[in-house]
């Protein structure tokens, strides 16, 4: 039984990792869009707030706009700690929001907050459709 278990958690660490890494991958081809340039350390505020956005992807019982909402607050929290811990170990601002409306210390702003929000939106549908495909969901038994 413990074998079989083990298996089990090294499969789930896998697939962690490669969620991770796909995550981290996109976040930086966005930014290279985006903004011409990114930095290395976006590649671990991606992968984190992938893995967090296939979890609350996972919660069916959850609705689409409270998750797209929980995912871009998480992600601006993030992006807030990164830009912060950039600037005080690295010595690096990543990007610079001075400029734009409602930002926090430059590191965070209203306007991307709503921007993260559509895409956590797109991509939580999107997970969504993956895990279960049309929409088709198991018919409970009868009685239960």
């Amino acid at each position: 039984m413990q074998g079989r278990q083990k298996r089990k958690s090294i499969q789930q660490l896998w697939e962690q990792l490669i969620l991770f890494w796909m995550g981290g991958t996109a976040y930086l081809g966005a930014e290279l869009v985006w903004r011409d340039g990114t930095h290395w350390t976006m590649f671990f505020a991606g992968g984190a707030c992938f893995c967090a956005l296939v979890r609350l992807a996972n919660c069916p019982r959850l609705p689409l706009p409270l998750g797209a909402a929980a995912g871009a607050l998480g992600i601006t929290a993030l992006e807030l700690v990164v830009g912060q811990t950039c600037l005080v170990f690295l010595r690096v601002r990543v990007w610079d929001y001075r400029p734009e409306w409602g930002n926090i210390a430059g590191f965070v702003c209203p306007r991307y907050t709503v921007l993260w929000y559509f895409l956590c939106l797109w991509l939580l549908m999107l997970l969504r459709l993956v895990r279960e495909p049309r929409g088709i969901r198991p018919v409970p038994a009868a009685g239960v």
